[in-house]
């Protein structure tokens, strides 16, 4: 048995922990980057106590998906403005955003020099700004990750950055700050917090640390995000999912993801479909295509149990079979009205490129079982 765990210096998690934002932010710094999402102006809650706190903020929305250009432009704020400090407020994509840009801004060199996949994968090789991660929404758990996600549109996919120097410093959740998020995003971002659950807990690379973990999540999601999805105004639902995406990053950070997110990767980079939503499509298709070859091919690996195990939280049944979570998460996705793949563009004709990239991705390494080409292709089909 091997493991590490890895994760922010400081959680901070509850209801009204915004308001110790600021008094963290003047401990770390006097001049702060502040990543939003499309609006800053949504971040007046923390803007007008950092400035109450004398910590001046200059504000660098990230309008999509970051891609490698905007954390070029990013870092180049940060350096020409003096920043000692980068604080993200938003959802996955702004706190990706966040520590890309305060890695680059104290590390020489470009974002292609660092990024894997696409780019030469070099270490970084000095820490970060100072980094401090406060998550709007309840899903990708990137509070507490050491890696960021970035699009590069010339190779039309996404990749990871990864150092443990991109840790925050404070990992700040509130989930007051997710009342107001609509039914689509809430269904996205709480799909997409399932998956890290579930993809940690049979992954190649799970731990005795992390199990208990993503069954806790596991079943926060299942009985508390449809209540989250039809009334974004009930609090314990919304507390549940907070606590469950920061499981979910604990997670992932941790013991890997696999095939969903291997080919979520490629899509995400080619297709103009949030993330979320792709996880969410493919969750069902994949968990399937898993425990056919687990069956066929590894009869005695235990993470034929452990589907059992999410196949028992997510029915209700501690007599449900693995397949039948399978079923669980398709109607779970009926209830949230999530799209298929189609919805977005693909077709038949795009499925074998993206199987065969899919099949490059450091996602894919932490699957419980290989798939093969075709198997992932009948996964893709499947979510069509």
């Amino acid at each position: 048995m091997r493991f590490e765990f890895a994760t922010a210096a400081r959680i901070l998690f509850g209801p009204g922990t915004l308001a110790e934002a600021a008094p963290s932010a003047r401990q770390m710094g006097r001049r702060a980057l502040v990543v939003t999402g499309r609006s800053s102006a949504r971040a007046a809650s923390l803007l007008e106590p950092l400035a109450r706190e004398g910590v001046e903020a200059i504000c660098f929305p990230t309008p999509a998906e970051p891609t490698v250009d905007l954390v070029r432009q990013g870092a180049r704020q940060a350096r020409e403005q003096a920043c000692d400090l980068v604080i993200a407020f938003g959802g996955g994509s702004a706190i990706d955003a966040a520590k890309a840009i305060a890695a680059l801004a104290a590390n020489e060199g470009d974002v292609l020099d660092y990024l894997e996949v696409v780019g030469q994968g070099r270490p970084l090789t000095k820490p970060s700004l100072p980094f401090i991660a406060i998550p709007t929404t309840a899903g990708t758990g990137s509070e507490v990750t050491r890696n960021a996600v970035l699009a590069s549109p010339e190779h039309k996919v996404k990749a990871s950055l990864r150092s443990p120097f991109l840790l925050a410093r404070l990992a700040l959740v509130d989930p007051e700050l997710t009342y107001d998020l609509p039914p689509a995003v809430t269904a996205t971002s709480g799909l997409d917090a399932l998956t890290q659950l579930i993809e940690p807990y049979v992954s190649a690379r799970r731990s005795p640390l992390i199990d208990p973990l993503c069954r806790d999540g596991i079943r926060r999601i299942a009985r508390s995000l449809p209540r989250a999805f039809h009334d974004g105004r009930d609090r314990e639902a919304r507390l549940e999912m907070s606590l469950a995406s920061l499981f979910s990053g604990l997670a992932l950070a941790n013991a890997g993801l696999g095939a969903v997110h291997g080919l979520a990767a490629v899509i995400g980079g080619a297709f103009p479909a949030p993330h979320g939503a792709v996880c969410a499509a493919l969750l069902a298709p994949v968990i399937e295509a898993n425990i056919r070859a687990l069956r066929a091919r590894a009869p005695q690996s235990d993470a034929l149990g452990r589907y059992q195990d999410i196949a028992a939280i997510l029915t209700g049944s501690p007599e449900a079979a693995p397949e039948q979570a399978v079923e669980a998460v398709r109607r779970l996705c009926r209830e949230l009205t999530m799209p298929p793949l189609s919805a977005y563009g693909l077709q038949p004709a795009n499925l074998p490129a993206i199987a065969a990239a899919g099949l490059r991705s450091n996602s894919m390494k932490a699957n419980p079982v290989p798939l093969e080409l075709d198997e992932l292709i009948a996964a893709l089909s499947a979510a069509l």
